[in-house]
């Protein structure tokens, strides 16, 4: 699993020129889901780690400029959005492989139950529409990006 998270000053997210998903400061989060997560024991362990780290994450910052703050701590938001390309593989021509995503209805699944554990937490969880084309738009804060993989955080757990 991974997820491509951004501090925002805001975000938003539109399907046929409709927005479905907008917030203020905090965190957009492309979140995808690998075939190997899908179809392990328990994708729903995995989730429940990267929810915990993506949402424990010191990425804002504290009176002292110092990157000391969660997404709680500043009274942030989330707008996650389902991105199966994070899976894209470009090491053999020019034309990305999609094979080690997760397929479509697993990955629905396990972005669903993301969403879930997200709201259970926060009271500002905006989503996207699984499958469909969206354009995103948003503020990038700093920039600030950072990758979470569980591949490396259920390596390096102790």
């Amino acid at each position: 699993m991974r997820f491509l998270v951004q501090r925002v000053k805001e975000a938003d997210v539109t399907v046929d020129n409709q927005a479905i998903g907008r917030i203020a400061q905090g965190c957009l989060v492309f979140a995808g889901t690998s075939a190997a997560d899908a179809e392990g024991p328990s994708p729903e362990k995995i989730a429940d780690k990267m929810v915990k780290k993506l949402l424990g994450l010191r990425i804002f910052s504290d009176e002292n400029d110092k990157t000391n703050l969660d997404l709680k701590s500043v009274g942030g938001q989330l707008l996650i959005i389902s991105q199966f390309t994070l899976y894209a593989d470009c090491r053999k021509g020019n034309r990305p492989s999609f094979v080690n995503a997760a397929p479509p209805d697993a990955a629905n699944r396990i972005y669903e139950y993301i969403l879930k554990k997200c709201r259970q937490e926060m009271p500002i969880v905006e989503s996207g529409s699984f499958g469909a084309h969206m354009n995103v738009s948003l503020v990038n804060d700093g920039p600030f990006t950072v990758i979470l993989d569980s591949d490396e955080l259920i390596h390096t757990e102790k």
